[in-house]
């Protein structure tokens, strides 16, 4: 069963939102608002806050920017997840993964079905890790957002839940790359 281990500190982490939309500006993006509002009241910190268009390589830029900045550990996008020609986040984020996250798309639409039921099927939520940063790509409602925030990364994003959470192993996301450059020297 998970809990809070109260023993342990909290750990803040510097997460970044990106707001994918053809449409919105950030004084309307309701849905951007709850994310950044979520995280300040977790206790972390804000990155950056970008909102960007529904294309394959603007949405590429800033994210491999947010990846290669060692003030960024996580990034949250929202929108952009749907089956219309122009929901590309998915495309443009999942070839970025170096690993996929398969069980945050899961415990997503667990938790969207019993809000929304059956329409949950109609998101391509998805998750993964790059260059040590963990990406997290959300459906484009004000709703959707807080059910990922409150149910899943509200927990994985604190270094108290047990019995695991993403904030322990961060340090342990790059031994891949470690490992390379010992190779090579």
């Amino acid at each position: 069963m998970s809990r809070l281990d109260e023993t342990r500190p909290f750990i803040p982490l510097n997460i970044a939102v990106l707001t994918v939309s053809d449409t919105r500006k950030l004084e309307e993006d309701r849905s951007g608002n709850t994310l950044v509002d979520r995280i300040e009241k977790a206790g972390h910190t804000l990155a950056d806050r970008q909102i960007v268009t529904d294309d394959v390589p603007a949405i590429q830029a800033v994210v491999k920017s947010w990846i290669n900045d060692k003030g960024v550990d996580v990034i949250v996008s929202t929108g952009g997840t749907g089956f219309t020609g122009r929901d590309v986040t998915p495309e443009a984020m999942e070839p970025l993964f170096e690993k996929r996250m398969d069980g945050f798309s899961e415990v997503f639409h667990r938790i969207s079905y019993d809000k929304i039921g059956t329409s949950t099927i109609q998101s391509r939520a998805t998750g993964g890790v790059a260059g040590a940063t963990y990406i997290f790509v959300l459906p484009g409602s004000p709703g959707a957002c807080k059910d990922a925030w409150d149910g899943i990364l509200k927990w994985q994003l604190d270094y108290r839940h047990m019995p695991c959470n993403f904030v322990e192993i961060m340090p342990r996301l790059d031994e891949h790359l470690k490992r390379g450059k010992l190779r090579e020297a």
